[in-house]
């Protein structure tokens, strides 16, 4: 497990932004999703390092990195990162957030990308449209607008089971963990704070400019619009790829460690 100890911190253009490095060889960054941060990585970080450097940064906002006080783009973050480190050309592995911030990143730098992992995610133009989900981000809006902490972590844990499926039929250190990880995010922040991220916009049409390698990797338990959403995305460029793993939900990298790490090498030995 990674302590606070050992990440390194970059001193961005507005505050320090963290990051966990390891290992030696071609560069895989790993991009965590919404409100967690590095250490949802902790099963594949030793996996991919035996082979390759691996970067897992928390994006600004989450984990042990600052929050913004100015407007940003996290795919701007990840690339002054990138070149604070002379580091790249990267395969860019993210799930959820972090796949539309990989997404974002290879549309708006791509000399820093050589190929584009998204599990759970498309591109950041991507809303949910089915109704389970749909229910959840409102109470998520719900529960933090009354300032019910608890009431907003069940809500979030809710998504590494999915519709259907309870809390209880998971590992219970998944939700553990998440709700662990995303009370220190959450606690980062005031009800009051403005929002200054700025989106990158117009990623659907331009997704057939993306010539490098992407891979869309979902869980089949997902909801039906994100996997046709990935679907859309790897159809989209030249080199499209997809893959299932089988009775996992939303934290594929999580459930079932091993299948996705398998599938990550094996996509990896590709380029």
């Amino acid at each position: 497990m990674t302590t606070v100890s050992e990440l390194r911190y970059f001193t961005s253009s507005d505050g320090d932004l963290a990051y966990h490095d390891s290992g030696a060889g071609d560069l895989v960054v790993l991009l965590h999703s919404g409100f967690v941060d590095h250490r949802l990585f902790e099963d594949q970080i030793p996996a991919l390092a035996a082979h390759h450097r691996v970067i897992a940064p928390d994006v600004r906002g989450h984990g042990f990195s600052a929050n913004a006080t100015a407007p940003f783009r996290w795919a701007d973050d990840l690339a002054a990162l990138l070149r604070h480190l002379d580091a790249g050309p990267a395969v860019l592995a993210g799930v959820s957030m972090g796949g539309a911030i990989a997404t974002d990143t290879v549309l708006e730098h791509p000399d820093l990308v050589r190929a584009v992992v998204v599990c759970g995610a498309a591109t950041s133009d991507f809303e949910h449209t089915d109704p389970w989900t749909r229910r959840i981000q409102a109470e998520f809006a719900r529960t933090l607008g009354a300032g019910d902490i608890e009431g907003w972590l069940n809500a979030f844990v809710r998504v590494a089971a999915g519709e259907h499926r309870g809390t209880d039929d998971i590992d219970p250190d998944i939700p553990r963990r998440l709700r662990e990880m995303a009370l220190h995010t959450i606690s980062k922040h005031t009800p009051d704070e403005k929002d200054r991220r700025v989106p990158v916009t117009g990623t659907w049409d331009r997704v057939p400019t993306i010539d490098v390698p992407v891979l869309a990797v979902n869980g089949s338990l997902e909801p039906a619009d994100l996997t046709a959403a990935a679907e859309r995305l790897v159809r989209g460029v030249r080199d499209g790829r997809s893959a299932t793993i089988e009775g996992a939900g939303h934290y594929a990298c999580r459930e079932q460690p091993e299948v996705f790490n398998e599938i990550l090498l094996g996509f990896l030995r590709t380029l």
